[in-house]
């Protein structure tokens, strides 16, 4: 856990620089952030875009997209860039004070130690429905039981998931389960702050053979 403090007020931020309690937000946090993320003066552009992403996370719990903010705003991509130039989430996210993953749930809680851990949580044997290819028919079914197992079945680097790897697992599966949909990998790399080729080292087997049958999900044509 980090502090931030700006006009004499300590604002407690989670380990990846991020207001741990979006209620606390004020205007004073986000000037003082914005200079934090190298923006040193917020302009009437700038708030628009930090109010429409305050009122979608007031409105549904969920921190909206570059894609959606951009529309909103009436900004291209590389405008928005112009605004605040280390990026949408490290910097837009942060000076409105909330976090880019889709839903509340700490990651924390669904990071695990051991494969005995997982195998606590699950319902003893547990049988997964599978096509011929591998992938869960039923996404409600995945737990955390069936991504390390499948983890060790695939190149993941000594079988062992990461933080990073969960943390992309649980994006996946966020905007599944609010959207209904599955984002591509160029949004997944956006939203979890990875480039492509951290993304390689983490999924060699790549996005749709080894990303999305981790998370339990596949494209369905």
């Amino acid at each position: 856990m980090k502090s931030f403090q700006y006009k004499n007020v300590a604002y407690e931020l989670d380990d990846q620089g991020y207001l741990l309690e979006p209620a606390q937000w004020n205007k004073d946090f986000a000037e003082g952030m914005a200079r934090e993320c190298d923006v040193p003066v917020l302009s009437n552009e700038h708030w628009d875009v930090i109010n429409y992403v305050r009122d979608v996370y007031k409105k549904t719990g969920v921190c909206p997209t570059i894609f959606a903010a951009c529309k909103a705003s009436g900004l291209r991509p590389q405008e928005m860039q112009k605004l605040f130039p280390i990026g949408y989430h490290r910097g837009v996210c942060r000076v409105a004070g909330v976090h880019y993953r889709v839903s509340n749930i700490p990651y924390g809680v669904h990071l695990r130690q051991s494969v005995a851990d997982l195998r606590a949580l699950s319902d003893g044997d547990k049988v997964y429905a599978t096509d011929v290819r591998g992938f869960l028919v039923d996404p409600d079914s995945w737990d955390e039981n069936f991504a390390v197992h499948r983890a060790m079945e695939m190149h993941i680097p000594d079988g062992k998931l990461l933080d990073d790897h969960w943390r992309i697992i649980y994006y996946l599966r966020d905007v599944h389960q609010v959207q209904h949909r599955i984002p591509n990998i160029y949004e997944t790399c956006e939203s979890c702050d990875l480039d492509l080729d951290t993304f390689e080292q983490l999924f060699p087997d790549g996005y749709h053979r080894g990303a999305l049958k981790i998370a339990g999900l596949r494209f369905v044509k």
